[in-house]
């Protein structure tokens, strides 16, 4: 299976210390090796990196490893192919613009007997059922909120909706971002840590390597940071339930409307 991580905060921060975990799952502490990328928002713009190379041998990697891009959303995805070549077209996550936003994409599982009917508005190009699904969840909600991006509580129902359709064909944890906020959807393994005062120091379990936060931060600072396992062996990390829709804004879970009780949307069975 794919490897996750997504970063949401409330100020500008740079991921480097969880990707420099990240990175080593690539095909050194793990064995997704079928390519990798990066993509980071800032403002209205995306910065995206891909490499069909493992993550842990990759020179692209290294540089964004050492390059401290400040962003409010990150999405990263690490492969181990099981549909599509191994290939650029087919490295995630993906971007495509709706409502006049780029919108950021990456999946971890296997879709089985997906094969939706596309307008055409969106267009997969590479063979993934990751990327598919993608242009379904884009295209569907340009159909049903043709006027323009909905209040929240609407486009996160929405999404919940049709991530519960297209997870009956299979896996589907995913990484969703306009840049203004984060969905994670969780069908069977993702994790998150929200950091924020007292901060304190954090040791990674694929590099030894440690960072304290309290020399790094403020006291205002808070930043999530989900991924597929824990990246970390001293932090306590929360597990998604499966068959759960996240929104993470500033940094931290948030319910997605009024009669919500917890951050944690359930889908219904």
């Amino acid at each position: 299976m794919c490897q996750l991580l997504g970063m949401n905060c409330n100020t500008p921060t740079d991921i480097c210390f969880s990707f420099a975990g990240f990175q080593a799952r690539g095909g050194l502490t793990d064995v997704h090796g079928d390519g990798w990328g990066i993509a980071f928002f800032e403002g209205r713009g995306v910065r995206v990196f891909l490499d069909p190379k493992a993550s842990a041998h990759s020179p692209v990697a290294e540089l964004v490893r050492s390059y401290p891009i400040h962003s409010l959303n990150v999405i990263a995805h690490i492969r181990k192919a099981t549909q599509g070549f191994v290939s650029l077209e087919n490295t995630h996550p993906f971007q495509r613009e709706l409502w006049g936003r780029y919108w950021v994409f990456a999946h971890n599982g296997n879709l089985l007997d997906f094969a939706p009917v596309l307008r055409g508005d969106f267009q997969p190009v590479g063979q993934t059922d990751s990327e598919l699904a993608f242009c379904h969840l884009m295209e569907t909600l340009n159909r049903e909120f043709p006027a323009g991006e909905p209040p929240r509580v609407e486009l996160f129902a929405a999404i919940r909706r049709i991530a519960a359709d297209v997870g009956g064909h299979g896996e589907f944890n995913f990484l969703l971002s306009n840049g203004t906020c984060l969905f994670a959807h969780c069908a069977s393994r993702l994790t998150y840590i929200v950091r924020k005062a007292p901060f304190d120091e954090a040791h990674l379990k694929d590099q030894d390597i440690t960072v304290d936060f309290r020399q790094l931060t403020s006291p205002a600072d808070r930043v999530a940071i989900v991924a597929t396992t824990p990246l970390t062996d001293n932090e306590e990390w929360t597990t998604i339930p499966p068959g759960t829709l996240l929104l993470l804004e500033d940094g931290e879970p948030v319910n997605a409307g009024p009669a919500d009780t917890c951050p944690f949307i359930r889908e219904a069975v």
